[in-house]
């Protein structure tokens, strides 16, 4: 479902929603990773709260320490080493009465006195200490407030009751880690310590990587929207109009989308548009041919057939012998030519399937013509006296880009086409030779009549054919034909009356690589 559903989106919605389906899941992975960062920050905090209490409780034992605040005091300024990196620590007797703090003992004026047995151990009034204490409230939640005293009363009745117990408290712009534990002596609980202590670097260091994942999400966010603009405007876009054209194409639109634009670029994408484009012409002026030539076909059939249809209704109707010999002769000329148009247009079909999978390549044409004019030789120069001559200007190579077999079938039918039009013990000369504009040239010069038509690019055209004591012998596609494979190879075809004497001159000039 999940696979049909991604069908049926566009590209950039894909992309859009894979990125979101991405973005959720690092979501979910941070979320879950800044919810491991805190209590990993305060376990390594309570840590050392939990040493610090331990190592304290060691030494009130080992002193034999009493919970009672003069005890304490005294303990307070003679460890006070001990509490130097905490910001606060407290003493609670069993009662969960006050019996010492740390915060204190700056009152104090011990804490100036080198001397601690000239000075006066009661300093501080019950009263102000009891103040001072009271005055310190944990902030526990959104709106309760409750003192250090009703933590350890919780504390007693808890489950937690003997062992280390940490929580934290947010007031202000303060964040405060707290870890508390009994005192016990001889297995009874004499009283408790509680060490409070200012952890805003843990609440700094979550607030610094909560910064840091908003501002990569902002980032990454930003950077995705630019890459999805430019996907849609560079990419997509173009992509449609070409979806579009070839629809229009396909459905024999009028209305045109333009792909000019995207021609004139010069990445893969210009490139396609400029092949679809050139793809799309080539196909439709093949189908333009093929209509024009099936036309021009029906249109040459149809003379025969009118001929056809004629001869045998006077043949139905006559009885004279001589008669119905010349209008048998008729019929069988005309199925004759009938026969050979559909022959030559099927031939020429075929040759057009087949030039579609033939591939270009560099050839020397020479080797090629001189196979041509052999076997042209062979049989015309035993048969009618006809002598094929060959001649090149000198040069070793005469390479083009060509078809071989296509090359070859052009210079036989322009021999044939030539012989067909001189006389027996006529001379025919095929000439090779490198044009002025680096091309090669191929010129086949014959002694025939030459050339009627003022306008010799006639002779090029279906169905053309001038030759009224042969007429239905030549379908008249025989030159068409080289004229098409002509323009296969990029050359150019031409005709003309020879200028030194009587006859025809054929000249194609082909690109030289």
């Amino acid at each position: 479902m999940f696979g049909n559903f991604l069908k049926n989106l566009s590209i950039l919605k894909k992309f859009l929603f894979l990125n979101l389906i991405f973005f959720t899941i690092i979501g979910l992975f941070t979320f879950i990773y800044l919810k491991n960062v805190q209590p990993n920050l305060i376990k390594k905090k309570s840590s050392i709260h939990i040493e610090v209490i331990n190592n304290t409780v060691d030494n009130l034992n080992r002193l034999n320490v009493k919970f009672v605040e003069e005890d304490i005091r005294k303990f307070l300024f003679s460890t006070r080493f001990l509490f130097q990196n905490l910001d606060r620590v407290i003493f609670f007797d069993d009662k969960l009465n006050l019996v010492g703090d740390s915060d204190t003992l700056d009152l104090d004026p011990r804490s100036f006195s080198k001397r601690l047995d000239t000075v006066e151990l009661e300093i501080l009034s019950d009263e102000k200490t009891k103040e001072i204490t009271e005055s310190k409230n944990i902030a526990v939640g959104d709106k309760n407030v409750i003192s250090l005293n009703d933590v350890l009363i919780n504390y007693a009745s808890s489950k937690n009751f003997g062992l280390h117990f940490t929580f934290i408290q947010e007031e202000f712009n303060k964040f405060k880690l707290s870890t508390i534990k009994n005192v016990t002596r001889d297995g009874k609980n004499i009283g408790y310590l509680a060490i409070t202590e200012n952890a805003n670097d843990v609440k700094a260091a979550i607030d610094e990587r909560k910064t840091f994942i908003i501002r990569t999400a902002i980032a990454v966010g930003i950077v995705i929207l630019i890459f999805s603009f430019v996907l849609n405007r560079y990419f997509l876009k173009p992509i449609k109009n070409l979806v579009s054209y070839t629809k229009n194409i396909r459905n024999k639109d009028t209305k045109k989308t333009n792909i000019d634009s995207l021609k004139i670029r010069n990445d893969e994408l210009g490139l396609l548009s400029k092949s679809l484009d050139e793809m799309t012409f080539e196909l439709q002026k093949r189908i333009s041919q093929a209509e024009n030539f099936s036309t021009d076909l029906v249109h040459e059939i149809r003379n025969p057939l009118a001929s056809l249809k004629s001869a045998s209704e006077i043949l139905h109707d006559t009885n004279d012998i001589d008669q119905r010999v010349k209008l048998i002769d008729i019929l069988s000329h005309d199925v004759q030519r009938i026969e050979r148009l559909i022959t030559d247009y099927s031939q020429m079909l075929k040759d057009e399937v087949a030039l579609s999978k033939e591939k270009i390549k560099k050839i020397d044409i020479e080797p090629i013509i001189k196979s041509v004019v052999d076997d042209f030789n062979n049989i015309y120069k035993l048969k009618r006296g006809i002598k094929i001559s060959y001649l090149n200007d000198g040069k070793k190579r005469y390479f083009i880009n060509g078809i071989e077999n296509r090359i070859e079938q052009i210079i036989a039918n322009l021999l044939d086409n030539s012989i067909s039009f001189s006389e027996d013990n006529k001379d025919v000369l095929v000439k090779v030779s490198v044009s002025n504009n680096n091309g090669v040239s191929v010129k086949i010069l014959d002694e025939g009549q030459g050339f009627k038509e003022k306008d010799t690019s006639r002779i090029f055209k279906r169905f053309y054919s001038n030759r009224p004591d042969k007429f239905g012998q030549h379908s008249g596609l025989g030159l068409n034909i080289v004229k098409n494979l002509v323009d296969l190879h990029n050359a150019t075809i031409s005709a003309s009356n020879r200028s030194d004497k009587k006859g025809a001159s054929m000249e194609i000039v082909f690109p030289r690589v």
